[in-house]
């Protein structure tokens, strides 16, 4: 009988009964030939809906972001052109460049301009509220409970715009509860599994064993304050809780785990974020799987690579802990498509309880999605499967799967400049390796520039010939 305990690791006999259980279906591909040259993603007319105002701004700010220099240092030279052109300076001169291409805008009205023309693309989206919190960033309750309000306010903004069917929206728990005190829940997990039944309690107001008075008292405010996201949320929009970094992200799946059996009784409105590029990744996986079955929720994944690579290798040197991360990129891909197949192979045999969006930029996990979702007989239209891209980038890829049919989403923040400033920063130094290798996006977008400019003379030119 397979324990319905939270762990944060699984052993490998559950590993081997999961697996084999869902043997994978080998069933030949319909029609491989046609997938494979309408998800070649080399087509620039994808940018044909791009002002040129908007190819312009593209092609000049991935082109500095594929200098390591600027991108390693942007937080640096942020502060230094904050400070030299104070703060009104520093918005003109950011709000028209790094904000536009990344950043919805800053109150209803542009986000409304923003994500209508975004639907009518074909794209649905997935708005953020990016705030975030490190060990040493604690801001107490007000701050956490303003959080919370920011957050309502996202759901209330996702589901009562028409912009698109089935909205979701992303939350990152130390916005709402102390970093802190998810370290600590991080180390009483490893030491002793607690049932999700006594998370659930927690929300109602039973002390959380293994906690002091203080902490016991914040960690009832957080539970609370994430209880009213839920309710909030549930039949409406979907809430996709980020993985943040290893030293706390047990206490994260806890928690998040215990919404989910709270709230995903019929569908799943609460999702777990998995980091592929974690060694443990396709464990907690199929963790996952066991658990939502045993304890009888829906399961939704959000399945990413991953975004603190140095950070979390610098400190599992520093303490002399293995290295939790992948060694290599292929490894990483090797995880992030076998996982992937797992939970396509579970959504085959029961839809309507499983959902994944497959979170990536990477090209070829975006194809062997397609190809095993025609060999699985996964409707595409069937709301189980979705993708994920960030605003301002690999549009190539989101538009193509846009135009063939498959849900696109993108991840919209949103905010002032101040209020965003940290999130780009740290996004853009996450995901520096994406960043400098945009290549062919870059290309695409100039082969568009290159047709309008062409068109542009040719026109000119019939015009001066009349």
């Amino acid at each position: 009988m397979l324990s319905t305990r939270f762990r944060p690791t699984l052993t490998h006999l559950l590993s081997v009964r999961f697996l084999g259980s869902a043997t994978p279906r080998m069933v030949a591909s319909k029609q491989p030939d046609l997938l494979s040259t309408t998800l070649a993603f080399e087509d620039p007319r994808a940018f044909k809906v791009k002002s040129l105002n908007e190819l312009l701004r593209a092609l000049s700010i991935f082109r500095l972001c594929s200098f390591p220099v600027l991108v390693n240092n942007c937080g640096k030279l942020m502060s230094i052109a904050r400070t030299l052109l104070g703060r009104r300076g520093f918005s003109l001169l950011l709000r028209p460049t790094v904000y536009a291409q990344f950043v919805a805008g800053e109150n209803e009205t542009e986000i409304s301009q923003s994500m209508e023309k975004m639907s009518s693309l074909g794209l649905r989206p997935m708005l953020a509220v990016p705030i975030e919190e490190d060990l040493g960033e604690g801001t107490g309750e007000k701050r956490y409970d303003d959080n919370m309000e920011s957050m309502l306010e996202c759901v209330r903004m996702s589901h009562s715009n028409a912009w698109s069917k089935d909205p979701m929206m992303q939350l990152k728990i130390t916005a709402l509860l102390s970093p802190e005190l998810c370290v600590k829940l991080t180390t009483l997990i490893a030491q002793q599994p607690y049932d999700l039944d006594l998370l659930i309690r927690a929300m109602d107001g039973e002390v959380f064993p293994g906690l002091d008075e203080k902490d016991s008292a914040h960690f009832f405010c957080g539970l609370q304050r994430l209880n009213k996201i839920g309710e909030a949320s549930v039949n409406k929009v979907r809430v996709l809780v980020d993985a943040e970094y290893t030293y706390m992200n047990p206490a994260l799946s806890l928690v998040t785990m215990a919404m989910m059996k709270k709230f995903n009784k019929d569908s799943a409105w609460i999702w777990n974020t998995y980091q592929c590029y974690l060694k443990e990744s396709r464990s907690l996986i199929l963790e996952a799987l066991s658990l939502s079955k045993s304890e009888g929720f829906c399961l939704g994944v959000k399945l990413v690579r991953g975004a603190y690579m140095d950070k979390e290798r610098k400190l599992a040197e520093k303490e002399g802990r293995l290295d939790p991360i992948h060694k290599s990129w292929e490894d990483t891909n090797d995880s992030y498509n076998g996982s992937l197949n797992v939970m396509l192979e579970a959504i085959s045999q029961n839809p309507d309880r499983f959902k994944i969006i497959v979170a990536t930029h990477n090209e070829a996990s975006v194809r062997q999605t397609a190809q095993r979702m025609e060999e699985l007989g996964i409707d595409k239209h069937g709301g189980s499967v979705c993708f994920g891209q960030l605003l301002g980038m690999c549009d190539h890829v989101s538009l193509t799967l846009a135009k063939e049919g498959y849900a696109v989403y993108k991840s919209v923040p949103y905010g002032t400049v101040d209020d965003t400033l940290p999130y780009l920063v740290r996004r853009a130094q996450e995901n520096r390796t994406v960043l400098q290798g945009i290549r062919k996006e870059r290309d695409l977008l100039r082969q568009e520039l290159q047709r309008r400019l062409f068109h542009s003379q040719q026109k000119s030119k019939a015009m001066a010939d009349f």
